[in-house]
């Protein structure tokens, strides 16, 4: 039952996303979510109340994740090596996400600053960026590793136009972020 549950809810988000994308956040109502899932609106309530409730499920997601790498990295030993790992679990990360949900948070920057999403991300972002950069790093080198972090992030988000699927947009992201961590 929870497989079943899981998968639901997954494909709402999913869906939510999709209509997200192409309406808008404001825009899109839980009306229009449950009628494109071919589900009545109270099921779709057993599931999220709100559209706020699945914008948050799929940030805490990402937050998860983030945590994730941070713990692990914390276990490491500063030097390239953890650097590097870090930039491909981060890759990893938002690439499975997928772009329409990392497009989405590009797109909708007041939708999440009204959910108070935006600010926990930034800081686990500069997080992520001070141990990619090691211990007392200099500015360049913070900002370096940041870029290594925003090639990722941007390359989902903001190269949806062009024709490329998710793995060559997101080799391409990892080998150009790895490029910037050599300049560290």
């Amino acid at each position: 039952m929870d497989k079943r549950r899981s998968d639901t809810r997954e494909r709402i988000r999913t869906v939510a996303m999709e209509l997200f994308g192409e309406r808008g956040y404001e825009k899109t109502s839980l009306r229009e979510i449950a009628d494109r899932l071919g589900v009545t609106k109270a099921a779709l309530y057993y599931h999220f109340r709100t559209k706020e409730d699945i914008v948050v499920s799929l940030s805490e997601d990402l937050r998860r994740g983030v945590d994730d790498i941070v713990e692990w990295a914390r276990a490491e030993p500063p030097g390239r090596a953890r650097s590097e790992q870090i930039v491909l679990r981060y890759g990893a990360l938002l690439h499975g996400l997928g772009r329409s949900m990392m497009r989405f948070w590009a797109e909708n920057q007041p939708a999440f600053r009204d959910l108070g999403i935006g600010t926990g991300l930034r800081y686990e972002f500069r997080e992520l960026a001070d141990l990619i950069a090691g211990p007392e790093a200099p500015p360049l080198a913070v900002f370096h590793a940041r870029q290594a972090l925003l090639t990722i992030s941007w390359s989902l988000s903001m190269m949806g136009d062009l024709d490329l699927d998710d793995a060559q947009g997101n080799a391409a992201a990892t080998r150009l972020a790895l490029d910037i961590l050599a300049r560290l």
